[in-house]
This record gives structure tokens, C-alpha cells and sequence, in this order.
């Protein structure tokens, strides 16, 4: 039985999709990312997976369990930490994880100790007592963090997680994941926009638009690229992409004014290029796939551009 099935889901605000058609299978024991710029409906699936929002069409289960009609028992087995601050202000961060330790029905002993954990993993042990208020918003955030992990779930979904953490704390967290799911066999689904965070998942699912393009390890999204990435500079992109397809039988892909071609023989190609297209060619560059260049290939645009 997989972690989460989804098949089909559709959901819209309005006139605008934001789902559609979406399907994915992650198996248990994984740590599953979903990749995409905002408003690309990552969130939109978050929601979904959390049982706070119902898909307007399909469905999906989590540990078998619909997140519609199972909404209870989906939630016994979550942990989420959203994206946005879900913390009681006037309650010290002790009590905030104590509160949560509680409504989980976590004992008293083993829940002091993991609150003890929880606290030394984001360096937030001396500051127990204080009130959350007091706190900036980094360490608001590494407390959301330590109370979705409190109980121990098991299927844990992070809306983009490392959101105001700074480096030190960020390496810690991303070990701590690999011990949840190497000792627990938990299972983790996190949203991210962020291809250093990507590409430390065993599986990805690159959403754009409100579908689901593409999904694979990262490094079988990378060997679908043909070979090496060629990026040329122009002042008339559409002109020599024209010039290009004619004389090569390649097709070009315009990305924020540069063109784009994959080729098995990249630096063969850079030198064919400079010999034909001399004049036209302000500079070339070659390298190996990234996944930038994957999201490129199955959407059309780079990451960092705003859906619109």
C-alpha cells in the first residue's frame, strides 16, 4: 500500500484551475517532493493532502485512508507544518509543544522527552520559557517545525519548511529528516520552489500551471535531457532560432530571451554554431543537465518566473 495515492484531482477558484487532472503514487518510507514556482498549485495540494480542502473531482488516500470521506483518521497519522505561522503568540514554546504533545495523547514522560529533543534539535533550548511573541520569525518558524514533529507521524507534509531558517539550522533539519525516515520509516512529502531542496528528495513531481508534468528521481528526471544543455546569447533570439532550425533540424527554445538547445555532443554543436552563426551569436555556454533545465524542458519557462 502506497503512502498517498492521488488520482485526477481537479479543484479551481472560480474561474481559475488551479488542479488539474493531477495523479501521483508515493510510496511509504520516501522523501517526496513537489517542485514548482508560486501559484503553480503546490499549495493548492497541500491543502488537499491535510483533509482542509475537499478536491472539487478525484481522489486521494493516505495510508489508505480517504482524505474526504476518512478525514479523522487521515489526520490521526499526519504531521503538517504549514507554511504560514499556526502557533499561539502568548504561550511559551514549551507550552505550545506541550499543548501539542497532549491533543496527540503523547504520555507525560515520553513527552517531555521528545519536547527535550525537539527543542536541542532547533536550537531553541534556551529559549523554552520565552513567549512566542518575543521570538523573530526564523525561530518562529524552527518551533513549527519541532511541534509537526513532536509526535511522530507517519506521513509528515512541510509547506515549503526551510522557509527563514538559516543555513546551520537547515543542514541540522534536513538530517534530522534522513534519521526520521532511515529510523521510523517515516514518510515525507514537502512543497518547495527551491531546486537545492529538490534535489535532496528520492522523488520529485514538478507542478506548473495546475499539472502534474513530470515525475522521477532527480537524477532520472536529469538523463531525459538529450545529453548537454547549450545556451546562447542573442540579440535577435527569434531570428537565429529560425536560422538554427534551417540549418540543423534542431528546435530551439526561447527562454528569457536566450536559446535553449539539448544536444548529445554539446561542445561539437558550440563550435558549429560559432562557425555558421558568427555575427549573430553574442556568447555560447555548455553544461550537464540540472534540474532547471528539466523544468525548463517539460514547462517551457525557468522556475523563478511568476505563473500568471
Amino acid at each position: 500500500m502506497p503512502a498517498i495515492e492521488a488520482h485526477d484531482l481537479e479543484f479551481s477558484y472560480g474561474e481559475h484551475p488551479a488542479l488539474q487532472g493531477v495523479s501521483f503514487r508515493v510510496e511509504e518510507g520516501r522523501l517526496f517532493g513537489l517542485l514548482g514556482p508560486n501559484g503553480g498549485g503546490k499549495t493548492t495540494l497541500f491543502r488537499i493532502l491535510c483533509t482542509l480542502l475537499p478536491p472539487a473531482a478525484g481522489t486521494v488516500e493516505v495510508l489508505g485512508f480517504d482524505v474526504v470521506r476518512q478525514a479523522r483518521e487521515v489526520r490521526q497519522r499526519l504531521g503538517v507544518v504549514f507554511q504560514s505561522n499556526c502557533l499561539d503568540p502568548e504561550l511559551t514554546l514549551r507550552e505550545n509543544l506541550l499543548y501539542q504533545g497532549r491533543l496527540h495523547g503523547i504520555p507525560g514522560k515520553e513527552l517531555n522527552q521528545r519536547m527535550r529533543e525537539s527543542l536541542e534539535l532547533f536550537g531553541l533550548s534556551g529559549r523554552a520559557g520565552d513567549q512566542l511573541r518575543t521570538l523573530s520569525g526564523g525561530l518562529r518558524r524552527r518551533v513549527e517545525l519541532a511541534r509537526g514533529l513532536l509526535h511522530r507521524p507517519e506521513v509528515l507534509l512541510l509547506d515549503e519548511p526551510t522557509a527563514g531558517l538559516d543555513p546551520g539550522v537547515r543542514h541540522d533539519f534536513w538530517e534530522y529528516l534522513k534519521r526520521l525516515i532511515t529510523e521510523l520509516s517515516m514518510t515525507i512529502v514537502l512543497t518547495t520552489h527551491l531546486l537545492e531542496e529538490a534535489e535532496r528528495c528520492s522523488e520529485l513531481a514538478i507542478l506548473d500551471r495546475g499539472k502534474l508534468v513530470v515525475q522521477g528521481t532527480p537524477a532520472e528526471l536529469e538523463s531525459r535531457i538529450g545529453g548537454e544543455v547549450v545556451t546562447v546569447r542573442t540579440n535577435h533570439p527569434e531570428d537565429l532560432a529560425r536560422l538554427i532550425r534551417k540549418r540543423f533540424q534542431l528546435e530551439p527554445l526561447i527562454v528569457n530571451g536566450h536559446l535553449r538547445l539539448e544536444d548529445p555532443r554539446g561542445h561539437s554543436l558550440v563550435a558549429k554554431l560559432l562557425d555558421q552563426f558568427p555575427e549573430e551569436i553574442q556568447s555560447v555556454t555548455v553544461s550537464k543537465p540540472t534540474l532547471e533545465d528539466v523544468f525548463v524542458r517539460y514547462t517551457g519557462h525557468t522556475l523563478g518566473r511568476a505563473v500568471s
